[in-house]
């Protein structure tokens, strides 16, 4: 899903050309409905994993041994038509939606991955990134595995390869491939007698299944959330849990689990904060709720004397909400979004670049004029987009801003599959408090404290990756990868997090 670490584009300073987000990588969705029309119910449960990736998107369909795929790069609406999703009729497909990370923004290395193997062909979706694919990758060429992508995806692709070709069958095949993967790593995976779902033994990326009601067959739906889970109908039956293989089979009533490696779990809490949709469900609740409490916690922890709250479109909003409830200070639309303009840092030009937050984010002068006002965002990475949001607040005529996030300080990347800069490039890597407070021309900035995002989850801290925000790595990371992205001496909020 990502592209190899062998090649290190973005480790190159590009701080101009990247978005100043945490960006994920891939929603994942496979459905078995015997009788439906899997083609269309798998492009709508992408349509509703859209957020997790805008570049490429893809659908294989299996039609008893036959296996039909078309992918290409775009958006889901942009690469299927009506036309298309007709001409693949089957009873499971697996779908994938794309946002590169790494360079090697091709076709080739859009998914699903369609493979051939003794039993037949299988295809297979990834969320995540692997920490050992050199390793990996030295190992598969080693066995004369005929490489031709950049993506880690196409290593635990080949490596189901192998091991079905070396005599297993499909349930133990893909255990033992997963075996060889460290990282993170949730899979949809289709061949011509099942559809299987499995997560890496941490959890770090989501991965979810339920059924479709009222069908003549028992018909399953895996999804990277549940709101993929919501557009087609279908009912949340569990998680798939950390560790653990789940097989749907036509005419099986009750899926087959079994846990392949046992392991502390440790989701991303990032998915939480911003990246799942806030309609999706986690811990049985919705994502909304979760970002009204970190909000509300802000509120309590960083109180300001202000006049209105003004969250940042659209992930901004509900913490927003959450911080007014809480301080008694009115909410207010403050910013509108246009919403029919593409990511900002997809412009084709420097200038273009600089003048895209205007064009996806315009402020209201009637409503901040002469107004102290708090703006909620989830997130600071390079502080960029920060800036020239305070910029705009201060031409609109906003008297005062003060700036609150809903999480803590952003002072590591990530190596488990969300698109971060190296830690040079991360503002509160560099620059203190004070420092950041001066470069965005903020009057007062304050974070969510780490206690305060783990508390407001209610669930156990230990469950949680937040490497992002103080550096504990649970899994171990190749030393080159490792020595690319992080520095050797960090300074500013980083330093009081490390030393």
């Amino acid at each position: 899903m990502k592209a190899m670490p062998v090649v290190h584009p973005h480790w190159v300073d590009q701080s101009s050309a990247r978005p100043d987000r945490m960006e994920e990588a891939c929603g994942v969705f496979g459905v078995l409905a015997p009788g439906q029309q899997v083609s269309s119910l798998c492009y709508f449960g992408l349509y509703a994993l859209q957020h997790r990736g805008q570049e490429a998107a893809g659908i294989a369909v299996f039609d008893g041994d036959r296996v039909r795929l078309h992918k290409d790069m775009g958006l889901v609406s942009q690469v299927f038509d009506q036309d298309v999703l007709e001409r693949m009729p089957g009873d499971c497909a697996i779908g994938h939606t794309r946002y590169s990370t790494t360079g090697s923004s091709k076709v080739c290395n859009a998914q699903p991955l369609v493979l051939m193997t003794r039993l037949g062909p299988f295809a297979l979706a990834h969320n995540g990134n692997l920490v050992n694919a050199m390793q990996l990758r030295e190992q598969l060429l080693e066995i004369g595995c005929q490489l031709s992508g950049t993506t880690d995806s196409e290593l635990i692709a080949f490596a189901v390869q192998y091991q079905v070709n070396q005599g297993l069958d499909w349930d133990e095949a893909i255990k033992a491939a997963a075996r060889q993967c460290q990282g993170a790593f949730s899979l949809a995976i289709g061949t011509p007698e099942a559809l299987y779902g499995l997560r890496d033994g941490y959890g770090l990326r989501p991965l979810v299944f339920g059924h479709l009601p009222e069908t003549e067959q028992a018909s399953w739906v895996v999804s990277s959330e549940t709101c993929g889970l919501d557009i087609v109908g279908g009912r949340f039956s569990d998680d798939v849990a950390p560790g653990e293989l789940v097989r749907f089979r036509s005419g099986e009533s009750q899926p087959f689990r079994s846990r392949w490696i046992e392991e502390t779990p440790k989701l991303c809490v990032f998915e939480l904060i911003y990246f799942a949709r806030p309609d999706s469900r986690f811990f049985g609740e919705s994502l909304y709720s979760y970002r009204k409490r970190i909000g509300q916690r802000l509120a309590q922890e960083s109180p300001v004397e202000a006049d209105l709250v003004v969250g940042v479109p659209d992930s901004g909003i509900p913490a927003a909400i959450g911080f007014s409830q809480s301080s008694g200070i009115p909410f207010g639309d403050g910013l509108i979004k246009n919403r029919y303009v593409g990511r900002t840092f997809i412009q084709p030009t420097k200038v273009m670049r600089e003048a895209g937050i205007r064009v996806k984010l315009n402020p209201l002068p009637d409503v901040l004029e002469g107004q102290r006002i708090v703006v909620v965002d989830d997130s600071i990475v390079r502080g960029t987009t920060s800036r020239k949001l305070v910029h705009a607040f201060r031409e609109a005529g906003a008297k005062e801003v003060h700036m609150r996030i809903s999480s803590p300080p952003v002072t590591h990347p990530c190596f488990y599959g969300i698109d971060t800069d190296s830690q040079d490039q991360l503002i509160a890597a560099r620059l203190r408090i004070e420092e950041i407070e001066a470069h965005l021309g903020v009057d007062s900035l304050a974070y969510l404290t780490r206690e305060g995002m783990l508390h407001c989850a209610q669930e156990q801290s230990e469950n949680f990756c937040s490497a992002c925000f103080d550096g504990n790595y649970p899994i171990p990371v190749e030393e080159g990868m490792r020595n690319s992205k992080l520095m050797l001496e960090p300074a500013g909020v980083a330093a009081n997090l490390t030393r």
